[in-house]
């Protein structure tokens, strides 16, 4: 997918959001969010929004010093919605303003414009997910876009320790994990080294492998759903998924 793809796609991906949730009750819990409502998830995922908009505005080469950023939350959550719509519009304006293959600063591995595109995509995708399960529907994720998904979470996510302070705890020696799409094209493997972890394109045997459709392997990539789950397969050794697991919390 170009940027021009997931921008627009954030844009579509808001706007299921909002539509989810428009006339839900702000206080349902969230299941994917332990300790969450409506209203947690909507305001945490309109504040990502500005907040990725701010630093795309600015074009930051450097880490930011601040997270200060006027968020203009209405006062009643029952508006959230709206204002979550609001947050969609002003980072397609900025998507449009200027090159999202610019260089510029990013906590992950690519270093340009068009990775909070990317993470912003996929953090308002889950979140719509989480909010769909939360009121009882059934999500639906393009599988492609699904598919671009895992490869942002993995590509990722040995960057994350940060704020995902676990994945310090992902390493090995030389183990192997495979995640294989079994609708489409789509396989990663994830070789734990002694100092870290991270994507690796050797083939051959993996010592662990997960077999799901793309949507499924988002969603068990970001701890929605359990490997046990119909539709997800697993082979080899199964302490070295458990530790993954409980170490790759995003």
């Amino acid at each position: 997918m170009t940027p021009l793809d997931r921008g627009t796609a954030v844009a579509a991906e808001t706007a299921r959001f909002v539509a989810a949730v428009r006339q839900a009750d702000p206080a349902l819990p969230v299941p994917g969010c332990p300790g969450w409502t409506l209203a947690d998830l909507v305001r945490h995922t309109g504040s990502v929004q500005r907040w990725f908009t701010v630093l795309l505005r600015q074009r930051i080469q450097e880490p930011p010093r601040s997270r200060d950023v006027d968020l203009r939350l209405p006062e009643r959550p029952e508006e959230y919605p709206a204002w979550l719509a609001e947050a969609a519009e002003q980072a397609a304006a900025v998507f449009a303003e200027g090159d999202l293959d610019a260089p510029m600063w990013a906590w992950g591995a690519d270093q340009h414009a068009r990775f909070w595109v990317r993470r912003m995509l996929f953090e308002t995708l889950v979140h719509r997910v989480d909010a769909e399960l939360a009121l009882g529907l059934e999500p639906d994720v393009d599988p492609d876009l699904a598919a671009d998904g895992v490869d942002e979470f993995l590509t990722n996510l040995p960057f994350a320790a940060f704020f995902a302070p676990g994945t310090a705890e992902l390493h090995g020696e030389n183990r192997t994990i495979r995640f294989a799409r079994t609708d489409g094209e789509g396989d990663w493997l994830v070789r734990l080294r002694p100092d870290g972890f991270g994507l690796d394109g050797a083939d051959g045997e993996a010592d662990a492998t997960v077999r799901a459709c793309a949507a499924e392997l988002l969603l068990l990539l970001y701890g929605r759903l359990d490997r046990t789950a119909a539709g997800v397969e697993v082979s080899g050794d199964e302490d070295l998924l458990a530790h993954w697991f409980a170490h790759s919390s995003f």
